[in-house]
């Protein structure tokens, strides 16, 4: 069976199948994971220590001449993916009514609270995947920055309630230090290089089926059309001007832009740590919470297709600026 040449057909296969299929999982047999236990409950639900050894073979792969690159492209699309959830809140604020909250009509539950928590989280692992089959090494190396500021702390910062979330560095320093300690090893050995750099493409399918995982895909019709319109109105909100930043800031072909274009799942959390935190959002975060769900599964259905699209049929035709 040529298993492998069906899903390289899929666009954004080698992530978006085991995601789907891991989303299935989850969302009709969610006990799977608990009922089987042992090693099989630790494929299901280890998003996080999968991540983390790909991080080491991340930094592994990457060589110290890279890393101006690294920060150049994770940079440019951490600041203008703030830059636009900043602007959101602004003109939301302006738009809808006191409080922030809409609670009547189609756009009913509709919140400043839910569109800056989809919009200023990365989904980190869905882009490194893509960075890592239609990018580069250093492209997909961005991840790291790009993980560190999904958290509650911006979105609280961005709708003004700094000062009132709990900062602990010690997690920042945590998402360093798997990339960090492959980056020395790589760099120190040549041949630990070339060891560990080919699991950032054999570890993909793995992460990629833990991630699914995490996702209900009964969420998109509890939310109905609006949960797909917030989804719409990220990629397309975020991702031009993440698009323009990667070509003429971080001098990339606009790939890596709309990769990093959708919504993280930890972003689901954002709305109650937020309510917390400031009971402003007390009322909000219901309705948030959901419709920050809806577009954390449809983006990370959608994103992977419309990057492999963009980067066969536009980004081959625009020149990297040296």
């Amino acid at each position: 069976m040529k298993i492998k040449k069906f899903i390289d057909k899929v666009p954004g296969g080698m992530m978006l199948v085991p995601l789907f299929l891991g989303a299935l999982l989850h969302t009709f047999l969610p006990g799977t994971a608990k009922y089987f236990g042992s090693f099989t409950n630790g494929i299901i639900t280890g998003v996080v220590p999968i991540l983390a050894v790909w991080l080491f073979c991340m930094g592994a792969s990457i060589k110290v001449s890279d890393t101006g690159t690294v920060l150049k492209k994770s940079g440019t699309l951490v600041a203008t993916k703030l830059a636009v959830a900043w602007a959101c809140a602004f003109i939301f604020t302006q738009i809808l009514p006191d409080g922030g909250l809409v609670k009547t009509g189609f756009f009913a539950g509709l919140s400043v609270l839910a569109i800056v928590a989809s919009l200023d989280m990365t989904n980190a692992g869905l882009y490194a995947s893509l960075m890592q089959e239609y990018g580069t090494k250093e492209e997909a190396g961005a991840s790291v920055l790009i993980s560190m500021e999904s958290g509650p702390l911006m979105t609280m910062i961005i709708l003004g309630s700094a000062g009132l979330a709990s900062f602990q560095p010690e997690h920042l320093v945590g998402v360093l230090i798997p990339f960090i300690t492959g980056f020395i090893l790589g760099n120190l050995d040549e041949e630990l290089r070339s060891l560990f750099s080919v699991g950032t493409k054999t570890l993909i399918p793995f992460f990629a089926f833990a991630l699914g995982n995490t996702i209900d895909l009964t969420v998109i019709f509890k939310t109905g059309l609006l949960g797909l319109f917030v989804a719409i109105f990220v990629m397309v909100v975020s991702g031009i001007p993440l698009i323009l930043a990667d070509i003429f800031v971080g001098g990339g072909r606009g790939v890596a832009g709309i990769a990093a274009s959708g919504t993280a799942g930890a972003a689901v959390a954002t709305p109650f740590l937020v309510a917390e935190v400031a009971p402003i959002f007390a009322e909000a975060a219901p309705a948030a919470t959901t419709l920050v769900a809806a577009s954390v599964v449809i983006t990370s259905i959608v994103v992977p297709i419309i990057t492999s699209l963009f980067s066969k049929c536009i980004a081959k035709n625009i020149r990297i600026k040296e």
